[in-house]
Parts: structure tokens; sequence; C-alpha cells
């Protein structure tokens, strides 16, 4: 397997990863060959993404009414490394990598019952104005939390 450029050590990067959520592949996600849908992997990051977030507590400042931002995808990027079937359960783990003013590099490991991995990626996530639609910076606490949970994966 060739190793993605934002990955230095695999072995050390799966092992770093310390959120998770389990999924069982559907039906309905599998194509004409009985394999698990390409556009499917985007699916189980945002789940993920989205539970790793409520977590730390920031998907309920985001969705309240008077709060003013917002997380958006600037990119998302995923790696395909080994087939995933009808049934099969999955773990999909999501980390910090990058944190940046208003953006966080966000990384994904997808695993099988046996741990095998089976997909990996990335994604660039960024905090927005609600109304003006531009980049807001974290505040001290969400950049706090953010750092904690990134140092999480380095010990």
């Amino acid at each position: 397997m060739r190793t993605p450029s934002y990955i230095d050590n695999f072995e050390s990067w799966m092992r770093s990863f310390h959120f998770s959520i389990p999924v069982k592949v559907r039906f309905c996600e599998t194509d004409a060959f009985g394999h698990l849908n390409n556009t499917v992997s985007f699916i189980y990051f945002e789940e993920a993404r989205i539970d790793f977030f409520k977590k730390l507590g920031f998907m309920e400042k985001w969705t309240e009414d008077k709060g003013e931002g917002m997380i958006v995808s600037a990119d998302l990027q995923c790696d395909f490394l080994s087939q995933i079937y009808f049934d099969e359960r999955l773990s999909v783990h999501v980390k910090p990598d990058k944190i940046g003013t208003s953006s966080v590099d966000l990384h994904y490991l997808v695993t099988n019952e046996d741990g095998k991995a089976c997909l990996i990626g990335r994604g660039t996530m960024v905090q927005v104005h609600k109304k003006t639609g531009k980049s807001l910076p974290w505040n001290e606490e969400m950049r706090s939390i953010l750092v904690k949970q990134q140092h999480l994966g380095t010990h």
C-alpha cells in the first residue's frame, strides 16, 4: 500500500485515534458488484465527524439559534484500501490533525471487525459565520478542546 502524504507512519497513525462510532453496512449502501458504493465512505466520515463534534460540545453551539458559527467542509479525501461488503460491522474513527485559525484538518480511519484498515481519509473543516459566510476564528475554549484532542493521539 502506498501511504498518503498526510500520514508519516501508518501503524502509529492507526493507534493515535481515540474516538470512533460503529457502522453496519446496509444493503442499500452496496453497488451492483456487492461491495460498498464509493460515495458512502463520505457519509460514514460525516457521521463520525458529527458525533465527534457533538462529544466536544461544538454541534450544540453551531445549531443554537443565537450561535454565530457553523461548520463547512472545505475538502474531503478518501483512500480505499480493501473491499467492504454488505452487513459488515465497521468502526469509523476520527481525530483532529492540523488546527488553523478557523479550520481543522480531520483524519479518518475505517476498520473492519478484525481491526484491518479498509478506508482512510482526511478533510478540512472550516468554521464560518452563519450570516457572512466568512471564516470565524475558533474561540479560546474551542481551540483548547481541539488541541487537547489532537494531543491524545500523540501519547
